[in-house]
């Protein structure tokens, strides 16, 4: 007869997820992992495989939380720029808040500490920037199509503008308390929607 599993797998997960976050891959162990989520080391190898594996699942488990939300803010009915306005300084907050300025994004932190060695992350955070690459393209074409936005402004380069500032506003918000820093870039990539 099989033996049913003792411990939940979707909690499991979410606690890897959330050490993961917290400490990066390379400073977390089995062992911390074993501590962490509760569950016996070959508990773990056999419901999620390895330590990379594991964090690759912890990391689909992210993503799956924001591209529904990116979309949902960008696609409301009427004018499109007050949504990027409002996503470019939800990312500045977000950025400067303590509690999660130390995290800072988890695809961000798997782009500086994992992608440039492993091909299997660096696919996984490219998909997802390629991913809120898009839905600020839509959303600023879109503008650009309601008259928001100058005619001779480039939706797609201004979506990768801002894709670059909202990566970039997480890596510089994990390692200053200066909230102006991160604020006033934000305001300055804005004036340029203007």
């Amino acid at each position: 007869m099989a033996r049913t599993k003792e411990f939940d797998p979707d909690a499991a997960l979410r606690a890897a997820l959330e050490l993961f976050w917290r400490r990066g891959y390379e400073a977390t162990s089995m062992s911390d992992l074993v501590e962490h989520l509760g569950v016996g080391r070959a508990s773990i190898y056999a419901t999620f495989g390895n330590k990379r594996e594991l964090y690759l699942k912890a990391l689909a488990r992210y993503e799956q939380g924001l591209l529904p939300d990116l979309l949902e803010d960008l696609s409301r009915p009427g004018p499109a720029l007050p949504g990027v306005r409002s996503l470019v300084r939800r990312y500045a907050a977000e950025a400067s808040a303590d509690d999660a300025r130390l995290r800072g994004c988890f695809v961000t932190n798997t782009a500086a500490e994992l992608a440039p060695h492993d091909a299997v992350a660096a696919r996984r955070v490219e998909r997802n920037w390629d991913q809120l690459e898009t839905v600020l393209h839509s959303a600023l074409a879109r503008a650009r199509a309601e008259g928001e936005l100058p005619a001779g402004r480039d939706p797609q380069a201004l979506a990768r503008m801002l894709l670059v500032l909202l990566q970039g506003m997480r890596v510089v918000g994990k390692a200053t308390s200066d909230p102006a820093r991160v604020r006033d870039a934000a305001e300055q990539a804005l004036a340029l929607l203007d």
